[in-house]
């Protein structure tokens, strides 16, 4: 939630803030800017009031590009601000590089801004950022309403999906009544796997692939590889399996009159992987399926805009649920909790265990998941020490009232 805390700080420093520039993730390969992805001028707009912004530098800084502070150490570059930073950190040191210079870029900064002992405008101002100010470009939002609307009134067998999914469908709205469905983020991508260091039942070679793929893209630097996998699954921090969160469902009382919405970007395996899943939920839903390769066009092969797409659904379904921890689990988690919507987490560690457990029944392992996840649907839950405000918005929303 770096975009968030950039607006954050800026405030503490009574600073106008340049529209952020996106660092190409290493693993996504997508060079889409903040504008590709979000509505800017929206933007601007929610937060005038709050925080000066504009979309590019004025001319007379115009050498501050990321080539200049690439080719060497530059006095307006701050670049060792340390995770979690305090407003007081901010004032002392960037302030007076923006006095004398009268610009100051950071990077790197995720998570450069601390959870805790800021003023509470401030956090409210970070929660308004997030759940307010940034809303996706329209072509996102127009696709993602036409995903939900087949979602909600799902076209008979016969009919095709029309490229224009911005007409109105009324009479098909009228003999239908609309639909319910669950949205599963399924985080079981080959860099999720790799990174967990947890064996996935494919054998020695795959261990020895997901260890190269590991050194490849973070240098062998994996916490999580000085564990055994037993270990990892009894902590839960293992990602479930789409076999292991198709059970967790079952066992919750979904069953194949489910509607799901499958959001995810390559499923590590493969369909093959998501087989055992189908059969259990046949109604399973993801943007393929659903939207035609004509309404896909625009963000094929661009992780961020499916992404975002994902994220929009999420935010429309009766339920959401996501496999494992991440960002997207912990942006959707908080923003369903802002606006009072059903989110199941499930408990990896209970279910780490269970699943370790090979003599255990059908019956065993419900009655253990339906305990073990009565206070893991959507119960409001308020944050603790150093948790993260955009996960966790309560208590600090709890008085808010915003001027849009």
């Amino acid at each position: 939630m770096g975009i968030c805390d950039a607006v954050a700080v800026a405030k503490i420093l009574n600073a106008t803030l340049v529209i952020p520039y996106l660092e190409v993730n290493p693993v996504w390969q997508d060079s889409s800017s903040f504008m590709d992805i979000y509505d800017v001028d929206h933007f601007i707009n929610v937060l005038k009031d709050d925080v000066s912004i504009v979309k590019e530098l004025p001319d007379e800084f115009s050498w501050s590009t990321r080539e200049y502070y690439a080719t060497a150490i530059r006095a307006t570059r701050i670049k060792r601000a340390p995770v979690h930073a305090s407003a007081n950190w901010y004032l002392e040191n960037v302030l007076p590089v923006l006095q004398s210079y009268g610009i100051a870029a950071i990077s790197p900064f995720s998570h450069r801004l601390s959870f805790d002992n800021l003023p509470s405008e401030i956090q409210q101002l970070r929660c308004k950022v997030n759940f307010k100010a940034l809303v996706f470009v329209p072509h996102i939002r127009a696709l993602g309403d036409a995903i939900v609307h087949r979602l909600r009134y799902p076209p008979g067998e016969t009919e095709a999906l029309s490229s224009d999914y911005l007409r109105v469908t009324t009479d098909q709205n009228d003999k239908q009544r609309p639909q319910k469905f669950v949205v599963l983020h399924l985080r079981f991508d080959k860099d999720m796997a790799a990174h967990s260091a947890c064996d996935f039942g494919g054998g020695k070679a795959e261990k020895l692939a997901l260890a190269k793929y590991r050194q490849t893209i973070w240098g062998g630097r994996v916490l999580n590889s000085q564990f055994t996998d037993e270990e990892l699954r009894s902590q839960g921090r293992c990602p479930l399996t789409p076999e292991e969160i198709g059970l967790l469902l079952a066992a919750l009382g979904f069953d194949n009159s489910t509607r799901l919405y499958l959001a995810s970007h390559k499923v590590y395996g493969g369909e093959a992987r998501i087989s055992t899943l189908r059969e259990l939920f046949p109604l399973m839903e993801n943007k393929k399926s659903l939207a035609s390769s004509e309404e896909r066009a625009r963000i094929k092969g661009k992780a961020s805009l499916l992404a975002a797409v994902d994220y929009y659904v999420g935010m429309h379904s009766d339920i959401f649920v996501s496999a494992s921890p991440g960002n997207m689990h912990n942006a959707l988690v908080g923003h369903r909790t802002f606006e009072n919507m059903k989110t199941i987490r499930p408990n990896m560690a209970l279910l780490g265990q269970l699943f370790l457990n090979k003599n255990i029944t059908w019956l065993e392992f419900r009655q253990a998941v339906a305990e073990g996840h009565q206070n893991r649907q959507g119960q409001l839950k308020l944050r603790k020490p150093k948790q993260s405000i955009y996960t966790y918005p309560a208590p600090d929303l709890w008085t808010v009232e915003w001027s849009m």
